[in-house]
């Protein structure tokens, strides 16, 4: 028996927890991050919210949503509900960016690769939003 047969492969359920995990703590960080300039009135995020003409009030939200995107995606029992929420963030970001912000419109492919990605994560994690689901609605 050689070395190599000895090792036994890890289950696809373990890998996967495993990227799951690390993609949920990626996005944490880049959701966190991107919230602060708007929450904390950085110019150039003031600029571009105002150019929209719906006021600090929407950036505010954007903010708000963002850093509570980004932390409850670290949560067990949130993460799949937090990920559905983040995709429909970037979704809503794709279509500013597009149509609502002059000059973002190359901005657009960035946030429809991050609605993907954290699609698939809210795919990865579908059985948490359904024991949330069922939790709330104490089926």
């Amino acid at each position: 028996m050689s070395a190599t047969a000895s090792i036994q492969p890890v289950k696809r359920g373990r890998v996967l927890t495993i990227v799951l995990w690390v993609a949920q703590v990626l996005f944490a960080a880049l959701f966190i991050f991107v919230a602060m300039p708007k929450l904390l009135g950085d110019p150039t995020a003031v600029a571009s919210f105002d150019s929209t003409g719906l006021g600090d009030w929407f950036r505010y939200l954007t903010g708000a949503c963002e850093l509570a995107g980004g932390i409850a995606i670290l949560v067990p029992r949130l993460c799949g509900p937090a990920s559905i929420a983040l995709t429909a963030l970037m979704v809503c970001a794709t279509l500013a960016n597009l149509f609502l912000i002059p000059g973002m419109a190359s901005a657009a492919p960035v946030t429809i690769v991050l609605a993907i990605l954290v699609g698939l994560v809210a795919w990865g994690r579908w059985p948490h939003t359904v024991a949330f689901y069922r939790m709330v609605v104490k089926r």
